[in-house]
């Protein structure tokens, strides 16, 4: 192994490492005080060199046993995440060579350590800094020494699979950039004798390959030919890496594969039945990955009648599957809670303004499997073959409902909820009975036919509901058929079993967003008197699910659940459990959430709850933020601050000043809300950002008088999360809210307010106008252009003058939004500028037309007035000039026509 230049002159002291080998043995030991030993480790992390001694004992205790060299490793690991950027130079260096040296380690557990030590470095950008871990993989590559190549192999694939891109980058001494240098070496190594090297260079081969294509593209024929040799190789673990290598080049590259596709499916098909698990469910993936990679479906048609019913096999539940276990063990749901590790951790909703949310994973399952894949892979295959596929899969499905075993009667269920998106065209003669026949399962005995059918009925719910509205229908028996489905759903909202009912509240929701208000209306009591006994029994999982559905009730319903006698059912049960959840307690952040639809919805039916939650999302936000400031300085904070009590909070918040109105004024006035926004809009968190702009565009709609006190720091932070180094991916949400809310003040303002803000808003909306579409979200485009417009509506003197700078984008941008009040503001704001300057759109005179014409029904006649007046002058002008010929005659025909209907010009 290559060392440096000049070696780290640090040496252990024998006591420190004694004592710190003795509590890593003693840690070891059963029965011992483990917390009492995790306490004093923790206040070695005061020592300054207390990661040079772990790493010293991790590479150099050849006579310490190997777990506790590895826990060494472990720890140096954990603290390296957040100490080694602050770490002395030396220190590092010493860190570094240390792990070198022990890649080579005859220990896999501790070459595996070595190897995740080194990633959670390298993920903190220090490849760059680092040249000698490349230099010593290419060694270890070329080298004789297995250990040395499987410790490099290791910590390659974690490199890989954390920061690939950080083998796109120059590294100071290297020939060429790391991907490239390695790339031709891991695929000498896919011809290996060695299994455990073929493995893992195929492996880190492949995340190359995903993460960056074209630094594989001069070697790409190479790797296929690598991937088709290795193919039927003798060790699962290598074909297991061939059918992901291939699954990943047919979703990258498909039409390098395409010459050889109907081999590729041949073996995928026999991989697919591989008895390695690995292997079988690596393949299965694709089916999925062929279907969404858009090749020609022809070529895999033949192999239809093969294909479907490996995946049928392959749905059926294992005898000894976990979930089946779990689902039998679950019959006494309401006696026993949930557990910590059974709840998946929350994750906050809120969507930008103009954005679209994004669609939640209603599978909640623990682990990817064989029959999950399969349904997935049938699901994707009905899209693409729709109908062909119900003479393969029908007769397997009606013959496995016959069963007695419930496994096959469950897996025949799981095939018809998989075609219902795909097959639907060919199953409408038939559905009124495959509903029928799904609602007896609602009451199987066993708890995952129960589950299954809740879901496969979920799946036809938009054809249950629209069917009730079909006067080709019978809409008397469609009725009454609804009618089933929701009593049976609602029945097993209740179920004993909170496997069951975790699929019937999930199902319950779906069914709620296909509903039209005249079907859900006069449904809406018996719906929230189970979700309200629900409320009562439910476990901490299945909590999150029921109010998710009560959410999804107050989004379709609106106002009709501010019915006082409705309220008087849902709210109780979820105001008790608001109140026995202490603040810092993770269950309360779904109840918010839930709590925020239904403010937004209910509107003025909420004050009466209005007060209590106000003062508590206060409460929440400000020892929040003083618990982070605390964590900030170093000082120790029980529990950890976390940033969704926050912006769940603040979310809450948004939802009454949307629902209350200017009710809201006195509760912001008798607070210190005033006082945590500009905090909470300057917070290091984009989504905190996020909600905190979100919420004070809402406020300025309703109660804009009681944020003048810091009018001009919310300016001024909503400026700053505009400049260019804030718009990417990771802040673009919060970039985007703050956007709209510059806006939202923007017509809140004087003049003489708003005047030394103007030119900087200008600065930062222009280049996202600018931009190409590609780069920039549709929403922050169109908030900018909003924006820029509501700002020169106030304050048009200082923008006029540079108007051509930016109308030809500005326009493009405004004639793709729909025609509502915050468009009609731009327009506004668009025609003052236009009067003061009308020369600076000549240029971009056809743009102005189609933003004009964009246009379908005006919300204002005032403000078609003025665009009608704004198009006359330019018609007078230009013609008098003896240019409005030329310059409308290029127009398309029918945006000259809206022209003439619309402005009379």
């Amino acid at each position: 192994m290559p060392t440096a230049a000049s070696a780290p002159t640090w040496a252990p002291q024998e006591p420190g490492v004694q004592q710190i080998c003795y509590l890593l043995s003693e840690y070891q030991k059963p029965g011992t005080n483990q917390s009492q030993i995790l306490a004093q480790l923790e206040e070695c992390k005061n020592i300054p060199d207390f990661n040079n001694y772990l790493a010293f004992i991790l590479s150099q205790g050849n006579s310490l046993p190997v777990e506790v060299r590895q826990s060494a490793g472990l720890l140096l690991k954990n603290n390296l995440k957040k100490q080694y950027p602050a770490l002395p130079e030396d220190y590092r260096q010493y860190v570094k060579l240390s792990l070198l040296h022990c890649i080579r380690n005859p220990s896999k557990p501790l070459r595996q350590t070595v190897g995740t030590s080194i990633a959670v470095i390298v993920s903190l950008g220090t490849l760059k800094t680092w040249p000698e871990l490349i230099t010593a993989c290419v060694q270890s590559l070329e080298g004789s020494d297995l250990n040395a190549l499987e410790g490099s192999l290791d910590a390659l694939y974690k490199i890989c699979e954390d920061v690939p891109k950080q083998l796109d980058e120059e590294v100071a001494g290297l020939p060429d950039l790391p991907s490239k240098v390695l790339i031709p070496r891991l695929l000498h190594l896919f011809s290996s004798l060695h299994i455990e090297a073929k493995c893992l260079a195929i492996g880190v081969a492949n995340l190359l390959a995903g993460a960056n294509p074209e630094t594989l593209a001069p070697s790409l024929d190479s790797y296929v030919a690598g991937l088709f040799a290795s193919a039927h190789d003798s060790h699962s673990g290598v074909r297991k890496a061939v059918c992901a290598g291939l699954v990943q080049m047919l979703q990258l590259q498909p039409e390098r594969l395409a010459p050889h596709m109907e081999q590729i499916i041949e073996y995928m098909l026999e991989s697919t039945q591989d008895g390695d698990e690995g292997v079988a469910l690596e393949s299965c993936e694709f089916w999925t990955a062929f279907c969404e990679a858009q090749v020609e479906p022809g070529v895999l048609r033949p192999f239809l009648g093969r294909l479907v019913p490996v995946l049928l096999k392959n749905m059926v539940y294992d005898e000894y599957d976990e979930e089946v276990q779990d689902a039998e063990a679950a019959e006494d749901a309401d006696h026993v809670d949930d557990t910590d590790q059974e709840i998946k951790p929350f994750i906050n909703r809120s969507a930008a303004h103009g954005e679209e949310e994004g669609e939640e994973d209603a599978d909640e399952v623990s682990r990817w499997n064989m029959r999950k894949c399969s349904a997935a892979g049938l699901d994707v295959l009905s899209t693409v073959f729709q109908e062909e596929l119900l003479p393969i899969v029908t007769p397997i499905v009606q013959q496995r409902l016959q069963e007695e075993d419930w496994r096959a009667r469950e897996s025949a269920i799981l095939a018809l909820g998989a075609i219902a998106e795909g097959c639907v065209m060919g199953l409408i003669p038939y559905l009124p009975q495959l509903v029928s026949m799904l609602l007896p399962r609602l009451e199987d005995p066993r708890p995952l036919v129960r589950s299954i059918s809740c879901w496969a009925l979920s799946r036809y719910a938009q054809w249950i509901v629209e069917r009730c509205s079909d006067p080709q229908q019978d809409m008397n028996a469609a009725h009454i058929q609804l009618d089933e489905v929701l009593q049976g759903l609602l029945r097993h909202v209740l179920d004993s079993n909170k496997h069951v009912q975790e699929a019937a509240c999930s199902a319950l929701a779906t069914l709620e967003e296909q509903f039209i208000p005249d079907l859900l209306i006069p449904r809406l009591r018996p719906i929230l008197e189970t979700l309200a006994k629900a409320c009562a029994t439910y476990g901490r999982k299945n909590l999150r699910i029921l109010y998710d559905a009560i959410s999804t009730l107050a989004e379709m319903a609106g106002k009709e659940l501010a019915d006082p006698s409705l309220l008087r059912i849902y709210m109780p049960p979820l105001v008790a459990k608001w109140q026995s959840l202490g603040d810092t307690d993770r269950d309360l952040l779904p109840l918010l959430e839930c709590f925020t639809g239904i403010t937004s919805a209910v509107g003025h039916a909420f004050e009466e709850f209005a007060k209590p939650m106000f003062d508590r999302c206060i409460s929440i936000v400000t020892h929040q933020l003083a618990a982070r400031a605390a964590a900030a300085a170093g000082q120790p904070v029980d529990p950890e601050p976390e940033r969704d009590f926050i912006i769940c909070s603040l979310d809450v918040i948004a939802g009454m000043a949307e629902g209350l109105g200017s009710s809201i004024e006195s509760l912001v006035d008798q607070s210190h809300l005033r006082e945590l926004l500009p905090q909470c809009c300057q917070d290091p968190s984009p989504d905190v950002r996020q909600s905190a702009f979100a919420l004070v565009g809402d406020l300025s709609r309703v109660c804009a008088p009681h944020l003048h006190p810091v009018l001009k720091q919310l300016l001024a932070l909503a400026i700053q999360n505009m400049e260019a180094r804030c718009i990417d991916p990771h802040n673009m949400s919060a970039c985007n809210n703050a956007c709209w809310s510059l806006g939202e003040l923007a017509i809140q303002c004087s003049p003489e307010q708003l005047q030394p803000f103007a030119a900087p808003i200008v600065e930062r909306l222009v280049p996202i106008l600018a931009a190409p579409m590609s780069q920039m979200p549709r929403s922050i485009v169109e908030n900018s252009a909003i924006t820029l417009g509501r700002v020169a509506w106030i304050c048009p003197e200082g923008i006029a003058p540079h108007l051509g700078h930016f109308v030809g984008p500005w326009c493009a941008a405004l004639r793709h939004i729909r025609d509502d009040v915050e468009k009609g503001h731009a327009f506004l704001g668009l025609c003052r500028l236009l009067r003061l300057n009308p020369q600076g759109a000549l240029p971009s005179f056809a743009m102005l037309c189609e933003a004009f014409t964009s246009w379908r029904r005006f919300l204002d006649n005032g403000l078609h007035n003025e665009m009608a007046q704004v198009m006359q002058l330019y018609k007078q002008s230009l013609a008098a000039a003896n240019q409005w010929d030329a310059a409308t005659g290029s127009l398309p025909q029918l945006v000259r026509e809206r022209l003439h209907q619309s402005f009379a010009v």
